[in-house]
Formats: C-alpha cells, structure tokens, sequence
C-alpha cells in the first residue's frame, strides 16, 4: 500500500493522485504541485489514502506545499489572464484563416508555459499562430490538439441518463463504438438518443453489448417464422431483458412469447 491524495484541478474533471510528502495536508485544502504540465494549483477532494501500489502510476509526485494567501492571488490572476489570452487566440484564429476551434487556454501556476487545447477536423499547420502568440506572451507556448471525445472529458457535464459523464468521472481509454451496438440492443436509431455530449456515439453503448450477443442467441432472428400452439407467424420484436419476443401472425393479431417456454424455435 502507499499513501496517496487525490487532487483536481481547475480545467478538468478527474483526479489526480500526488503523494502527500511532509505536508499536512487533508480534504478540500488548496496545493501547488509539481505536473508534467509544469507546477500547478489544485485542491485536495480525498483526505490522505492508503491505496495499492498498482492501482497508481509510479513514481508519485509529491505536493510541494499547501497554497497560502499568496498563492491564491497568484492563481486569481493566472486564470484572469488566462481567459484574456483565450480570447486573443480565437481572434488571431480569425485572421489567420486556421480551421481550428480554441477552447482553453491556461498558465502554469510558474507561467513558464502558455496550454492551449483546440478541435479541428484534420492537421493543422499553427506553426505562425505558435509564433504570434509566443511574441506577445514572452513564455513558452504549448497548443495541443485533442478529439471532441477529450473535450467531453476534460470539460465534463451530463449525459442523457442524468449522470455525471462517463469519459470525465472514472473512463480511463476510449473503446470504439459501432452504429451495430446500437441496432445490437434494439435501440432506437436517433441521434439525439444514441449520441454524447461529443456528438459521437455513447460509450455505454459498449458496456452491455456482449451480454446483449450472448443471450440472443437463444432467440429467434426477426423476421424468422415461428410458431406457436398451431399458429405460424413472423417475429416482429425482442425483449432480451423480458425474456421475450413477439411475433405477428396477422394484422390484427400479435403474440408475445418467452424463450424459456417456446425455446427459440430455430
């Protein structure tokens, strides 16, 4: 086991793990740390936690100190010009014709490096943007472009469902996701059913399709004839939760019927 705090900052929605080091530090306290980013201000949302080894990335990062009143004017003032130089980005964007959407922009606590994350259909070429925008903030610049899946993540918000995302609450990789998980389960092909926060296609549309595949092959195929107490008719619907499919043996005239007692009749 190792001693670990959870810590989440500012632009985004997952928690990160530092180890504690000789601070005292406990739930909800504000903290500078050191990230691959650079050094950061975050907040505490665990207390201290014992937790295995090989549930965390190796070697840990350790806090380097509890945030003091100083910090937290430092950190008013990065996010302050933070949303000034997003702004300023997007216009530069405009000028120079990029095909590209900015949507963050943020200092490290240090100010040793300018991140900006955008979305853009294809590859492009910022080069001259990263040069304007280095020219006018004197520090290091860093654009970083990432999928609409990301931006979900990063961002976070609700699904359909009326849960926290997925993508930004305990997802760590995206799984691909096919229009056939959604025919699969017999969902309803409408966008604005089987589609995320992103615009793609619901991961959870992943998490119960096997089980879905499995248990229908005890069912027949709709369309399939089959037929029951002397009556022929075509199956039209499956319930694979009811355990159930229906089949249409005229107009006027529609039988539902359970696996288990009439097997699946292939």
């Amino acid at each position: 086991m190792i001693k670990v705090i959870g810590i989440n900052f500012s632009n985004a929605n997952r928690t990160y793990y530092f180890a504690p080091g000789k601070t005292n530090v406990k739930k909800n306290d504000y903290v500078i740390v050191e990230t691959e980013r650079g050094m950061q201000y975050g907040q505490a949302v665990t207390d201290v936690l014992d937790m295995p080894k090989e549930k965390v990335f190796l070697p840990l990062k350790e806090i380097i100190r509890v945030a003091n009143k100083e910090d937290f004017k430092i950190n008013k003032k990065n996010q302050a010009d933070s949303k000034k130089a997003l702004e300023y980005a997007k216009e530069l964007v405009k000028q120079e014709n990029l095909d590209m959407k900015i949507f963050e922009a943020s200092y490290t606590f240090d100010r040793k490096k300018l991140i900006f994350k955008f979305i853009a259909d294809e590859r492009v070429d910022f080069r001259r943007l990263a040069k304007l925008l280095a020219s006018k903030y004197k520090t290091r610049i860093e654009l970083r472009q990432i999928g609409v899946r990301d931006k979900a993540k990063e961002i976070g918000g609700l699904g359909p469902c009326g849960r926290p995302l997925c993508c930004s609450t305990f997802l760590t990789t995206f799984d691909s996701v096919s229009i056939n998980m959604a025919k699969n389960q017999g969902i309803a092909l409408n966008p604005t059913k089987i589609n995320g926060a992103c615009g793609r296609l619901l991961c959870c549309l992943g998490y119960e399709d096997d089980t879905y595949t499995y248990y229908k092959k005890d069912f027949p195929k709709v369309g399939q004839y089959v037929e029951k107490d002397g009556k022929k008719g075509r199956v039209s619907e499956l319930n694979v939760l009811k355990g159930t499919y229906k089949i249409k043996i005229s107009d006027d005239e529609e039988v539902e019927i359970s696996v288990a007692e009439n097997g699946s009749s292939k």
